[in-house]
């Protein structure tokens, strides 16, 4: 059979024995990225109505792979000479992204792939196209409307993250090169149906092979695709989230913009104190986009403003902290809490407080760090010292004290308060020397860890900016009306982002059966989110221990001791109004 390619659906081909048939097709069914199951046929049936007339699967492939015991023995252009064995074998159709790339090209992406192919700790294989980084959105969006030609790509950026340590030295067609400001894409590949064959090690077997596929008659979907404009559910946009190494995150355009509608919350200025001039666009959606690609995260925080008290520390910070923790447990990530060690019995005190009064499910470990040696934050980091064996891959800051230019640690007023500050900035500093560690600062003034990033803001708009400013860059930088906002709103994003299909496809390379969370899933993630109730019980806990708060007055009224702000009520009742849209 002889046509055109142009337009018109392309089909990678697995043929075996009639025996292995219902478990193969299970095994599409439960990884439906790289084997998008187009037709499986009668055992013995050399055509396939549904995607083209007049087939005949014995010489419609240019070429074809014969495996024995899963071991290729010869490439040939006919299956002809196999028809009796072939009389109780069946033939499966599986998607090719070969079908999309001439929509590629049209759109203007630079097609350079020929068949560049790695395997990575599982049977599954990958394309990569090197994609200019304009175009990533519109090529995320081009092949995640053609689910039967391998969707949207499983991975964007360093070819590490996937156990790919040699991209030149592909396991299956030719290598490619990379053009100036291009990204390496990945998709998962039909050539995993390959992989199948070899480690099951069926007596007898057929494969197309590699760029050889069945061409059917069905239009290819993402010429269509091309020309459709998607709803923003479907419509994925990609961010990049870290440099070293290089990598990228997709979400929808909806929980993009829900996400935004977040940060545009937690930014409200109620002590009007200009902090707008700090912010920077979408730092709360990178973060948590990075915080979901993270397995073991720690959190700091403690500002001890109130020096000449004891204890010095300030109700803004920890609940927020609390509020994060909370989240991220429920979403099964490793959580930790490193504080100064002057404050690190009162802190286990607070935390066993809530859980009892159910402010967090379960306690989180809490650590200190004073760095007595030069290397100290390196083996806090990373096990035995070694930078490609982290213990954590983010670090969170929040209204943590943060280090200025002079080395000193200031409060608003510009009093040093250095002597009650142990220097877990270092711990930031090391980990932006760490392939694979990404940090987050929240804050509200600019003297907080991880505010150096825009410390230059700082010193130009904020009251003492020049002396107060932080020193030390996170790669994320969360501005805030108030440092705790910016702990519920980073709760509340990753709850979005745990809800999103496109995001949770790319989150887990498109491997599986995608699913909707369970019941218990989503009340457990539901749960774990901060509400007003939550706030006034995690203030009250601090309250009784002695905490007091940094910023009555301005944002807020005290009490009986009791620190409560009506605006922080409306606000957290502001983001779980956001939040539930997204359920």
């Amino acid at each position: 059979r002889t046509a055109l390619s142009r337009g018109k659906l392309q089909a990678n081909v697995v043929i075996l024995h009639k025996s292995l048939a219902d478990d193969f097709e299970a095994f599409c069914h439960a990884n439906p990225s790289p084997l998008p199951l187009l037709y499986r046929s009668q055992p013995g049936e050399w055509g396939c109505p549904p995607l083209a007339a007049d087939a005949d699967i014995r010489v419609d492939c240019p070429q074809y792979c014969v495996f024995k015991d899963g071991l290729l023995v010869s490439r040939v252009s006919s299956l002809m000479s196999y028809s009796g064995q072939l009389q109780d074998m069946v033939s499966f159709y599986l998607g090719c992204s070969f079908s999309f790339e001439r929509t590629l090209r049209k759109a203007g992406v630079p097609v350079r792939n020929v068949e560049g192919v790695g395997q990575f700790q599982c049977p599954m294989v990958v394309t990569m196209r090197p994609v200019p980084e304009e175009k990533l959105d519109l090529v995320a969006q081009i092949t995640h409307l053609t689910p039967l030609a391998h969707g949207g790509p499983i991975h964007i950026g360093d070819p590490a993250v996937l156990g790919i340590q040699d991209v030149s030295r592909p396991e299956y067609g030719d290598p490619v090169a990379l053009g100036p400001g291009d990204v390496p894409a990945f998709w998962a590949c039909g050539v995993t149906g390959v992989e199948a064959v070899q480690s099951c090690k069926p007596p007898l077997a057929f494969t197309h092979s590699p760029g050889c596929m069945f061409l059917t008659d069905r239009q290819d979907s993402s010429v269509f695709a091309s020309t459709s404009t998607p709803e923003p559910d479907q419509c994925p946009l990609t961010f990049s989230i870290s440099q070293q190494p290089l990598h990228f995150s997709v979400a929808s355009k909806a929980v993009v913009q829900s996400i935004r509608d977040l940060e545009k919350i937690i930014g409200e200025d109620p002590g009007e104190r200009g902090i707008r001039a700090l912010f920077v666009q979408d730092e709360l959606l990178r973060s948590c986009l990075s915080l979901s690609h993270s397995s073991s995260v720690l959190i700091t925080t403690g500002f001890p403003t109130h020096y000449k008290h004891n204890p010095p520390e300030e109700t803004d910070g920890p609940p927020g902290a609390i509020a994060i923790a909370a989240t991220l447990q429920a979403l099964q990530k490793e959580v930790a809490i490193v504080t100064d060690h002057r404050a690190l019995e009162m802190n286990q005190r607070i935390m066993e407080d809530a859980v009892k009064k159910g402010v967090i499910k379960t306690a989180v470990p809490l650590l200190s760090y004073q760095g007595n040696s030069p290397d100290s934050a390196l083996y806090f980091l990373c096990h035995n010292g070694d930078h490609k064996k982290p213990r954590f891959d983010h670090l969170v800051a929040i209204e943590r004290s943060g280090r200025a230019s002079d080395g000193n640690y200031y409060n608003m007023r510009g009093v040093n308060i250095k002597h009650l500050v142990d220097p877990i900035d270092d711990l930031f500093i090391t980990a932006s020397t760490i392939p694979g560690i990404s940090t987050t600062g929240i804050g509200d003034g600019g003297n907080e860890l991880g505010m150096g990033k825009v410390k230059e803001a700082v010193r130009e708009h904020m009251p003492n900016g020049s002396l107060i400013a932080c020193d030390v860059a996170a790669d994320f930088a969360i501005t805030a009306g108030v440092s705790n906002w910016g702990g519920y709103g980073m709760a509340c994003a990753l709850y979005i982002l745990s809800l999103c299909p496109i995001h949770q496809r790319y989150l887990h390379k498109g491997l599986g059966q995608p699913h909707p969370p369970t019941q218990d899933q989503h009340q457990a993630w539901a749960a774990s989110l901060p509400s007003v109730a939550k706030e006034e019980e995690m203030l009250s806990i601090l309250v009784q221990h002695g905490v007091r708060s940094g910023k009555t007055g301005t944002l807020g009224m005290e009490v009986d001791g009791l620190t409560f702000h009506p605006t922080h009520s409306d606000l957290i009742i502001k983001l779980r109004d956001r939040t539930s849209q997204r359920k």
